[in-house]
């Protein structure tokens, strides 16, 4: 019985749940959040982020945060950016990522999900759908 305890233990602590750190921030300034559900965030060197966060930031706010799958992005000012999916396994370093800019600007330089197959990455705004293939790009949108 006890093994079997430590065995699902151990299985639950390899799985990669839903909720599971997608990524990092590696410098925050200015005026910065992230909404996290009904949340909202102060973020700081090292704060983990998880599916379904949005990152907003004010007139003087700028974030640079990184996937786990070496995806980087630079959040320029009065930006709202949401990670509506983020799914990645580092085995076949494949997997699919989904980013809405509903305002703002985001630098982004594709990792690993963007160059496992077509579509697997996606950046959504209010007008378009942009597939990325593995490139370096900006998207602004202003409203």
């Amino acid at each position: 019985m006890r093994k079997a305890i430590l065995t699902i233990f151990a299985l639950a602590v390899i799985a990669q749940p839903a909720w599971a750190e997608i990524g990092r921030i590696k410098r925050s300034m200015g005026a910065t959040s992230i909404e996290r559900g009904k949340a909202k965030l102060t973020p700081a060197p090292g704060f983990q982020l998880l599916p379904g966060d949005t990152l907003v930031t004010g007139k003087d706010g700028q974030m640079s945060l990184t996937f786990i799958d070496d995806t980087r992005f630079s959040v320029g000012p009065n930006s709202r950016i949401s990670v509506d999916q983020f799914d990645y396994d580092r085995t076949t370093q494949a997997g699919s990522f989904v980013t809405k800019v509903n305002r703002g600007s985001l630098a982004i330089v594709s990792g690993q999900i963007a160059k496992s197959k077509p579509d697997a990455m996606k950046v959504r705004t209010p007008t378009s759908l942009l597939g990325v293939r593995g490139t370096r790009f900006i998207v602004e949108v202003s409203k």
